[in-house]
């Protein structure tokens, strides 16, 4: 085994460090994002079944909502451990690391259940094309067994992430998404001797590649002396104080993950009602959100570790430069990004290969998410760094007000006056406003400077 590590737990206000937490964080979200996307390349380019790139929309948001419960408790779990990382109390750190693995994996189960029970008789309400309604149920009752390994994952980032490690993520993710897009291109088209499973190859091969990802980032963390350094795993059993402490830091921000994708799920439900097309273009541009917004979702974790950390070493009256100099790089960035997008609109589309009505009903959606994405790299910033300071309360009560208005949007627009999905889309930039005035009303209200987690 490898030398204990002796990374400095209390980071430095600048650029420098922003960018050390940073960048490791965004290619580790950057890789599985690819994952998504290349299921949808191979999707599209799969003859054989037209339904599957519409279908995957609808399951890949479904996904997304488990996805976001245990990103709620990774972000709860990431505030805690870069608190006590701020304090220089690492002895603390394992205890709150072996309660978030339990309390993730009693959520996997759960998960599964309603997966396995619930779900089809939602979809059999709401999806009106039964095909889509089968492939749909067929498709998560494989997907969904993922989950477990998902959130030990997620789990294990938390703590790289907390404790100014962030730079070990990007083994883990490089070997899933290898391991995903090599078994999406076997089991989808059947080669090699494989059979020829299709859609659900792609469940498949996501489920093996989260278990890869998984099993290496635990040796990556053996191997480096974390385990030791921190005492991972030293006591399994339940501890009553911990986890009720993750329990209070984590349930809002479950809540508030949870509620915004299920009203994604909510638009992709009635994007479905607009057609097939409809459902092609909305699930590429989830695929545009997830890819090119990797930085600024980095970017955000970085303003909860960070935060966080800088109130744990008794600098709160540093808080605010911290979320100037995070913010300035994150629009920055999402600028270029979304520059780059609009002038070459057509080079990306194509590559999912639906031919030239596709493009042309996606060229316009495509201006709007740009515009929605640079609104969220400032947002999802400043929501986060609410979160750092330890009130997750107060994200839940804002992301609550920005759904319940986008909500309201998505239904008039998408339903009621059934206008063209660019309309609906714009809900996207109601909603990021929504996130971020509340967020920064109490950033600056300095009423967060009493919170003690």
């Amino acid at each position: 085994m490898a030398a204990v590590s002796d990374t400095k737990l209390q980071v430095e206000i600048s650029n420098r460090q922003i960018l050390k937490i940073a960048l490791p964080i965004s290619l580790a979200i950057f890789i599985p994002q690819l994952n998504f996307i290349t299921n949808n390349i191979f999707l599209g380019h799969y003859s054989h079944d037209n339904y599957a790139l519409a279908v995957a929309g609808i399951t890949g948001v479904y996904y997304l909502i488990f996805a976001a419960i245990g990103y709620g408790l990774n972000n709860g779990l990431q505030a805690l451990i870069a608190r006590r990382a701020g304090e220089n109390k690492p002895d603390e750190i394992g205890g709150l690391f072996t309660q978030g693995v339990l309390i993730g994996l009693l959520m996997a189960a759960v998960g599964i259940i309603i997966t396995w029970t619930i779900t089809p008789y939602l979809f059999s309400l709401i999806i009106h094309d039964p095909e889509v309604q089968k492939k749909a149920v067929e498709f998560l009752r494989i997907r969904i067994w993922g989950l477990p390994f998902l959130y030990i994952y997620q789990l294990r980032n938390a703590l790289l992430v907390g404790t100014n490690q962030s730079r070990y993520l990007v083994a883990g993710t490089l070997a899933e998404t290898l391991t995903n897009v090599g078994l999406d291109y076997i089991l989808i088209f059947g080669i090699w001797g494989f059979p020829e499973l299709g859609f659900n190859g792609a469940a498949i091969a996501s489920v093996i590649a989260e278990f890869v990802g998984m099993f290496v980032i635990f040796l990556v963390i053996r191997w480096k002396g974390i385990s030791k350094r921190f005492g991972l795993f030293r006591q399994l059993k339940w501890n009553k104080h911990n986890s009720s402490l993750i329990f209070s830091m984590s349930a809002p921000l479950m809540f508030q993950h949870a509620i915004s994708i299920i009203s994604w799920q909510f638009f992709f439900l009635l994007t479905e009602h607009h057609g097939d097309m409809a459902l092609k273009v909305s699930n590429v541009m989830r695929n545009i959100f997830g890819v090119f917004g990797c930085v600024t979702w980095a970017f955000a974790a970085t303003a909860n570790a960070m935060v966080s950390n800088v109130i744990g070493q008794g600098k709160k009256e540093q808080v605010t430069g911290l979320l100037k100099k995070i913010i300035t790089l994150s629009t920055g960035v999402s600028l270029v990004t979304c520059l780059a997008l609009n002038i070459f609109p057509v080079t990306f589309l194509s590559i999912f290969g639906q031919g030239e009505a596709f493009v042309a009903s996606a060229m316009p959606v495509l201006r709007v998410v740009t515009v929605a994405m640079v609104l969220m790299s400032f947002s999802i910033v400043t929501l986060s760094a609410v979160t750092g300071t330890g009130n997750t309360r107060v994200t839940f009560y804002v992301e609550l007000f920005a759904i319940i208005m986008y909500c309201t949007y998505v239904y008039l627009v998408s339903e009621y006056y059934f206008l063209p999905i660019e309309f609906g889309w714009m809900s996207e930039w109601l909603y990021w406003l929504c996130i971020f005035l509340p967020s920064l009303f109490y950033l600056r209200s300095g009423r967060w400077k009493g919170k003690v987690i």
